[in-house]
């Protein structure tokens, strides 16, 4: 009996949102099933998985080393990780291919020190959570240029190239390239240099120039190259004023706030049945 528990190991199968797969193993030695090679001496191991009743949302902790070379910061800074597939397996190392499928589960934060990762893994029922269907909000809730919102992204006010120049701060650059735009025309959209897509948290003008700064993302070195795509806040006035396009706009902006819900009518209001929005 001990000789058959000391031929078990356990074997992660990790799908990247990119869709590449990578295969990790806690055995010594390399595994091969289900078309897929399984790392050995990656570092992985497992914590105590918690099993809840109902649908709460279980969850596990692997733990990995940032040795192999299948796992590299650039990828976990650029979100490639962020809600991954992880399938686990108990193996048999003598018959991996009886491998049995034990968990499902889906990467929820990862941590890093000390040169591992520990990252946690929540099962599928968290996307119970996620909403099914749309909330009633003043700001719009489709994506800038997608066929809900209608906008055209190929003019040359809406993407653009350019340099960077230098490193300013924590995730801020000075660029070249973008001196023909307003403040803020790039705020909230995306810039992609290489295989990173990150959004855009500020785009100004400031004394030492052009200044763009990222929301995370792997460190761009001066003289990269990027293109960088305009950007909207998803309120009605941006829609209105910057793109013309209230006629698609996907949220709904004379909806009452709670100013307005827990308001009382006095003397001095206002009550013509009048737009909250002009």
């Amino acid at each position: 009996m001990s000789d058959m528990i000391t031929t078990f190991c356990f074997c992660w199968r990790v799908t990247k949102t990119d869709g590449q797969v990578l295969g990790f193993t806690d055995h010594d030695r390399r595994l091969d099933f289900q078309d897929t090679p399984f790392e050995p001496q990656s570092g992985f191991s497992q914590s105590e998985a918690q099993s809840s009743l109902g649908l709460a949302v279980d969850t596990a902790e692997i733990e990995g080393a940032l040795s192999s070379d299948r796992l590299s910061e650039q990828d976990i800074d650029a979100g490639l990780f962020d809600g991954a597939k992880v399938e686990t397996f108990k193996v048999d190392w003598r018959d991996p291919d009886a491998a049995k499928l034990i968990r499902v589960s889906a990467i929820g934060k990862i941590i890093r020190r000390d040169g591992t990762l520990v990252a946690e893994l929540e099962s599928l029922t968290r996307n119970l959570d996620r909403p099914a269907g749309r909330y009633l909000r003043r700001s719009c809730d489709a994506e800038l240029g997608d066929v809900r919102c209608g906008v055209q992204m190929s003019g040359a006010s809406m993407m653009a190239q350019g340099t960077v120049i230098a490193r300013q701060g924590d995730a801020t650059y000075e660029v070249a390239g973008l001196d023909g735009f307003a403040d803020g025309w790039f705020t909230a959209g995306h810039l992609k240099a290489g295989s990173m897509s990150v959004r855009v948290t500020n785009h100004r003008r400031a004394t030492a120039g052009v200044l763009v700064s990222l929301a995370k993302g792997r460190e761009l070195e001066a003289g990269a190259v990027f293109s960088i795509r305009v950007g909207c806040d998803k309120s009605f006035a941006t829609c209105r004023d910057k793109f013309s396009n209230t006629a698609n706009f996907r949220g709904f902006p004379h909806l009452p706030g709670n100013d307005a819900a827990y308001g009382y009518v006095n003397e001095d209001g206002v009550f013509d049945g009048g737009a909250f929005v002009p």
